[in-house]
């Protein structure tokens, strides 16, 4: 049993007034440990442990994005199972970018999904219209519910997926609100998870 604060996730074994990560107070609750937290430290990538010199790379074959600039800052193009985080302050025109990547990819290479928790779907078309991106393998999706995004992703079968942002994104039945630390901790390991499962590569946006 442990106790866990609502608004930041973190935890202590007895019950505090204050947490001393976030400040908050009152935030603590009673929580039972299920199995899956206590196997979340088990490893999903079933490697096994190997000198470097005998890693078999096979075929890595890396997508070309089509924007020559963003294929050599990534060593050459997109690697299937990557995730990468796309940072920077807001206004700078992170979504701007990588909606022209998501355009130049789905031309390229097949279905792109780009989810956004931020801005509805008619902003984000708006915006596209503006750039010239109209691509009919490029899906759009707003949406924050991490449960409903692995459902499009399912649907779509992508390969290339961008949450925008990693912040706004909300993991069914995880306490605290969007972007605290648990549910940062908890989203960003699913959509790893998933993204090497599926082979696909994945940009976090987060600012």
């Amino acid at each position: 049993m442990a106790y866990s604060c609502g608004s930041c996730g973190y935890r202590s074994i007895k019950w505090l007034g204050r947490c001393p990560s976030c400040g908050e107070w009152d935030s603590f609750a009673q929580q039972a440990s299920t199995k899956a937290e206590k196997d979340s430290a088990s490893s999903w990538i079933g490697e096994t442990l190997c000198p470097i010199n005998e890693i078999d790379l096979g075929e890595v074959k890396r997508l070309k994005s089509g924007i020559g600039e963003v294929d050599r800052i990534l060593g050459g193009g997109l690697i299937p199972g990557a995730v990468i985080l796309f940072g920077g302050e807001p206004g700078i025109g992170k979504s701007t970018l990588l909606l022209q990547l998501a355009q130049s990819v789905a031309r390229e290479n097949g279905n792109v999904l780009y989810i956004s928790g931020e801005e509805s779907a008619a902003q984000i078309k708006l915006r596209a219209d503006r750039l010239g991106v109209e691509d009919k393998r490029l899906y759009v999706l707003s949406e924050q519910s991490l449960s409903r995004i692995i459902a499009a992703i399912k649907q779509v079968d992508p390969c290339v997926l961008i949450v925008d942002s990693i912040q706004a994104t909300v993991s069914d039945g995880t306490l605290g609100e969007a972007g605290s630390v648990r549910q940062l901790r908890e989203t960003s390991a699913e959509l790893t998870r998933i993204t090497k499962s599926r082979k696909m590569t994945t940009f976090l946006v987060g600012h």
